[in-house]
């Protein structure tokens, strides 16, 4: 399963990404393969690109405002689970065309409306959608600086987007 993280920055417009992957790093880059193929025919440029592995106390500080609902801890045990690609990604209003690319946040909604997005393609449900996009440019400063430690602006710490 590969997870997305994005949004786009105001500066640079720039998006984020979090790929993961439930197994094992030869998975990882089997999927990685395919979804940067897509990202590049898209207009995307990949700017920075790194694999990590979560441990649960860097999940938990990433998703600490979720921590009082039900899925949280699934979420965490979902996002320690394997290896970890994350990319920033470049390209003129950039959360515009990747939310759109990676289509509902439902993978299951997303089969049926959005056949063709990342989300149907990859992922498998709501909780396992393979795609997270952010929601604003807030939220992509805080995410880049969380994973390539780049300061965000002090607004961009305030809000985190949806999953």
């Amino acid at each position: 399963m590969i997870r997305v993280l994005s949004a786009n920055d105001s500066i640079s417009d720039q998006v984020f990404l979090l790929f993961d992957v439930n197994n094992s790093l030869e998975v990882l880059f089997k999927y990685c393969k395919g979804i940067k193929q897509v990202i590049l025919e898209s207009g995307f440029e990949i700017s920075k690109e790194m694999v990590i592995q979560l441990d649960e106390q860097d999940a938990t500080n990433f998703y600490a405002e979720h921590s009082s609902k039900i899925f949280f801890t699934d979420l965490i045990r979902y996002m320690t689970s394997g290896p970890v690609l994350v990319m920033i990604l470049e390209k003129e209003d950039a959360v515009a065309h990747w939310r759109d690319l990676i289509g509902p946040t439902d993978a299951g909604k997303a089969k049926i409306t959005h056949p063709h997005s990342i989300r149907a393609i990859c992922g498998k449900d709501l909780e396992k959608n393979c795609i997270h996009g952010s929601d604003s440019h807030q939220s992509a400063e805080r995410e880049i600086a969380f994973f390539f430690k780049e300061a965000p602006s002090d607004e961009a710490v305030r809000k985190h987007d949806e999953l």
